[in-house]
């Protein structure tokens, strides 16, 4: 039932699309890497801990750039970014491609406040996780109906033998 989580986080990513367009201030809760961690998600069998391993990896991650783009928004900052997210990368294990992306949003957004881009970070995973969890708990209803449905009846007919 993989297109049910597909329909889901399609919706949530228009949503969040929506939100930052006309909200004032939300501008930077949508972020392109969001779609690539939806996809991750989704195609990967992650455990719960394994995924909030990721996304507390992708908020770290999100600091770290954020704190050094805020410093220094030059080239030096950009490769210490680069250089310690990695090592996070590498240190911690979190297998996925995203996180060093999302070190890098501060670089081309450049946020009035350095705290902007890890608290969006963090809202937009966590609304993520909601959803695939919503998502997921629905598949399992969709699944039980089914099999329950799907059970022959034992009733017997009305008309008299």
């Amino acid at each position: 039932m993989l297109r049910f989580k597909t329909y889901a986080i399609c919706v949530y990513l228009v949503l969040i699309y929506w939100i930052s367009l006309h909200i004032p201030h939300m501008h930077a809760l949508f972020f392109p890497t969001l779609g690539a961690f939806s996809l991750l998600f989704i195609s990967r069998p992650f455990g719960k801990a394994e995924v909030g391993r990721i996304a507390l990896g992708a908020v770290s991650a999100s600091l770290v750039g954020s704190l050094l783009a805020y410093w220094s928004a030059g080239a030096l900052s950009l490769l210490a970014t680069l250089l310690i997210v990695i090592a996070l990368i590498n240190i911690f294990k979190w297998n996925a491609p995203p996180i060093l992306a999302v070190a890098l949003i501060p670089y081309f957004t450049q946020p009035p406040v350095f705290w902007a881009i890890p608290l969006s970070v963090c809202g937009a995973l966590a609304g993520l996780l909601l959803t695939l969890s919503v998502a997921d708990y629905c598949e399992q209803l969709i699944a039980e109906s089914r099999w329950l449905g799907a059970k022959p009846s034992k009733t017997e007919s009305d008309t008299a033998a």
